[in-house]
């Protein structure tokens, strides 16, 4: 019983700083999650702990020592995954907005949808273009366009956060080949194709109750815009002023955004094709054999790496700045340095955030949900939820929230009659793992951050709109799993 309740009580300590820290202490964001991760690992009371080492080696290092390691270990392997794509993705929002080019697209986006329209038009070119992207990283491609938007029409600057946020959510917990849906993809044995089709079919229904509650949520929390660091809110009024002919053509504005989406996309097609997927063998033939297409594959996994793609478009964003501007080097260096600021201070809020999660998932958290969750008889679609919320919860990340869930799920499905296709056990685990992202979230601290609100803001809305998109979801899949089983 104690073995089993115990991560509880850490869980809820190490929660309780935080809010403390923050709100009441007025602790710096990375001070109070480094504090708390310590503190979580030093409640776990393990006698020692095994550290990966640089080299690859495992060394067992005493109690004490081993949590600071640990911590260090857990800010260092999210710094790996995010520092790159974080630092050359505020490049290129700075150059976006400098250029005028997020300006181009804001000014297009209201002549053709009308600016009652702009905020359903932001949310589907975003549910679109995310499919195959991290959500933070679409955020921050996004997240200038949305500041642009509210700047021209002067208001609704949460309306268009929100509703980047609420598409790009939704498909990094709902499509391949975001590593938490092929994850649940392979332990309920779906084909791949019915997890596209169904995840985007449930998630647009899902994303546009969301944008309701977007609504909501942007009148109850009125924001102004403001500048997030990389460009002040005095340089954002004045680009917005600029007359037409002072701007880059559509073409070149949209390009650093959609070129990088692109080429990774292009990585996804290809790992879809050496599945097996419907088509593959019309790729392997234009390719030339399956030579050719090892050949090609190659290229494309380098080309639609996130990092090799953000570098490429933050390279044609530089360009455009410079010629747009007739900046020469000097001026682009003075630039990029502000932005570049920014992204270290995001990288290590993020960083911190992921030490605390690691140390979360060293006390047990997951484990004893996994005891309790085996202990009651419920509907399995209501349980694959619950469970995934409550990983969500503790340790942050969505991925690891449906890689644990659907770990737990998966043997159920042998002995207990899912009474529906598997496919909406999938939605329910997904719409579970995106609940309520909170300070030990990445992407709670880079919308933070780029977005220029505080921590309460973003609680008030980000957090809420998460929220509601995983009950809006949960509740869709119930009722299509009542009224269209496919069984």
């Amino acid at each position: 019983m104690t073995s089993t309740y115990w991560p509880f009580v850490v869980l809820a300590l190490s929660v309780a700083f935080i809010v403390f820290g923050i709100g009441k202490l007025r602790l710096h964001a990375f001070l109070a999650l480094v504090l708390a991760a310590l503190l979580a690992g030093l409640l776990t009371g393990k006698e020692s702990w095994d550290i990966v080492q640089k080299d690859g080696t495992i060394k067992t290092v005493s109690h004490l020592a081993g949590v600071v390691e640990m911590v260090g270990k857990g800010l260092g392997d999210t710094a790996r995954d995010i520092a790159i794509s974080i630092a050359l993705a505020a490049v290129i929002g700075m150059s976006l907005m400098e250029s005028g080019g997020a300006d181009k697209v804001v000014r297009r986006f209201l002549a053709l949808f009308g600016e009652k329209r702009a905020g359903w038009a932001l949310l589907w070119s975003t549910f679109v273009l995310s499919a195959p992207i991290f959500f933070d990283t679409m955020f921050m491609l996004m997240a200038p366009l949305a500041m642009t938007l509210a700047l021209r029409t002067g208001k609704d600057y949460v309306l268009y956060l929100l509703a980047v946020c609420c598409a790009g959510t939704i498909t990094h917990s709902m499509t391949v080949p975001h590593p938490g849906p092929v994850a649940v993809v392979e332990d309920l044995k779906i084909s791949v194709g019915e997890s596209l089709v169904w995840g985007m079919v449930i998630g647009a229904i899902v994303s546009a109750l969301g944008f309701l509650v977007s609504r909501i949520l942007n009148r109850r929390m009125p924001v102004a815009v403001r500048g997030s660091g990389a460009v002040s809110l005095e340089n954002l009024q004045g680009i917005s002023n600029r007359p037409e002919s002072e701007l880059p053509s559509f073409f070149w504005s949209i390009t650093p955004v959609v070129l990088p989406i692109l080429l990774i996309s292009l990585t996804t097609v290809f790992e879809l094709a050496e599945k097996g997927v419907p088509g593959a063998a019309a790729l392997v033939t234009l390719c030339g054999g399956h030579d050719g297409f090892t050949w090609v594959r190659h290229w494309v996994d380098f080309l639609g790496h996130k990092n090799i793609a953000l570098l490429i478009g933050a390279t044609v964003a530089m360009v455009v700045l410079a010629r747009q501007r007739g900046y020469g080097l000097k001026k682009l260096e003075e630039l990029v340095g502000p932005p570049l600021e920014t992204a270290g201070m995001i990288i290590l809020i993020t960083s911190a955030g992921g030490a605390f999660g690691l140390a979360l998932r060293s006390a047990g958290v997951g484990d004893s949900v996994k005891a309790l969750a085996q202990g009651y008889d419920i509907n399995l679609l209501f349980l694959g939820w619950l469970v995934a919320v409550i990983i969500r919860l503790a340790q942050g990340s969505a991925t690891v929230a449906m890689l644990t869930a659907s770990s737990i799920m998966a043997p159920m499905l042998a002995t207990t009659s899912l009474g529906c296709h598997p496919v909406y056990l999938f939605c329910a685990i997904g719409f579970g793992a995106m609940f309520c992202s909170w300070m030990n979230d990445s992407g709670f601290w880079v919308v933070s951050r780029l977005s220029g609100m505080t921590e309460r803001e973003t609680l008030r809305t980000w957090t809420l709109q998460t929220g509601a998109d995983s009950v809006i979801g949960l509740v869709v899949t119930l009722i299509g799993s009542k009224f269209l089983p496919m069984i």
